[in-house]
């Protein structure tokens, strides 16, 4: 018997997630936001919380105020629905694609398990739900958050058009360290450019990773990725890239003032990407996708050194 698509599942999403356990009619909508893949909405929020502790680095103050944690809070359910949105609008500009690559295949939109019309709908709806957290910032903030619309617009088509479409998501995923220091302090400034820059390299090497799970899919449907750009050589452009990205993150940490110590804090994050590239095998798929979920707990530590940073301005 075929499956139903509320049963179907794309190949890396998390085995027995709370997915599976919701009513049938609601899965679909939870997968299209990739609920069953939580460690994009994980790379999406850390950024946002590195800007929010850069901010308060900025102020001269620790981060470990009342308001930074309801700030937190607001980003953590904004990394949610956004990400969702993003993937939401993705999925409908990419159905036709996906349906011919078998880890995406089993996409809501792409399987049929939602029509056009009601994912447009679901679109407007968690872009409405993240309107109203934008709203709870100031008004720089809040016109900056909005101009990330621009670049989450754009993305899908990167892939078509440009060996680099790795890049352009470094753009649009990291917003949040500009977002999260804006929160803070009405103002983004050298620092804050500069963490930004740091997180976008961080993006395109675990991207890079990520998009070897389909360099054989791609090339057969044509479409581009850093990872079908460098082959085998992936490794070495993703340590270059890891490199950039621990001295750009450092860097923003000194302008700030938060001293020799932030820079001990981060060696633990940069042995954690170097063990990413030396375990890396581009051809070993399932290999692929757990280092590129390591970075969850990269971004972990990343956030974790800046916070004891702050605790000892």
């Amino acid at each position: 018997m075929a499956a139903r698509p509320q049963d179907l599942k794309t190949t890396d999403a998390v085995s027995r997630s709370f997915v599976e356990r919701m009513p049938p009619a609601l899965q679909p909508y939870l997968r299209l936001m990739r609920l069953d893949r939580p460690i994009g909405t994980w790379l999406l929020f850390w950024p946002g919380v590195f800007g929010l502790v850069m901010g308060a680095a900025a102020q001269g103050r620790a981060f470990d105020g009342w308001g930074d944690l309801w700030f937190v809070v607001l980003f953590g359910v904004g990394a949610i629905v956004m990400r969702g949105a993003g993937c939401t609008f993705n999925d409908i500009v990419d159905r036709d694609i996906d349906a011919k690559v078998a880890r995406t295949a089993a996409r809501p939109v792409a399987s049929g398990a939602i029509s056009v019309r009601k994912a447009l709908l679901f679109l407007a709806l968690q872009c409405l739900v993240g309107l109203v957290i934008l709203l709870q910032f100031n008004n720089f903030a809040i016109w900056l958050g909005a101009g990330s619309l621009i670049l989450v617009a754009i993305y899908p088509f990167m892939k078509r058009i440009t060996w680099w479409p790795q890049a352009w998501l470094g753009l649009t995923f990291n917003w949040g360290a500009l977002l999260g220091f804006a929160a803070q302090t009405g103002r983004v400034d050298a620092a804050a450019f500069i963490l930004y820059a740091g997180c976008f390299f961080w993006t395109l090497g675990y991207d890079t990773i990520y998009a070897h799970q389909d360099v054989e899919d791609d090339a057969l449907i044509g479409v581009k990725s850093t990872a079908r750009l460098f082959g085998e050589d992936s490794p070495r452009w993703i340590l270059l890239f890891y490199a950039a990205a621990f001295a750009l993150m450092a860097t923003a940490g000194l302008c700030e003032q938060l001293g020799p110590l932030f820079l001990a804090f981060m060696v633990l994050p940069a042995l954690h990407l170097f063990w990413q590239v030396k375990r890396l095998r581009p051809g070993d798929v399932g290999l692929c996708l757990t280092l590129f979920r390591s970075n969850r707990d990269a971004g972990a530590l990343v956030a974790g050194a800046l916070f004891v940073a702050t605790l000892l301005l």
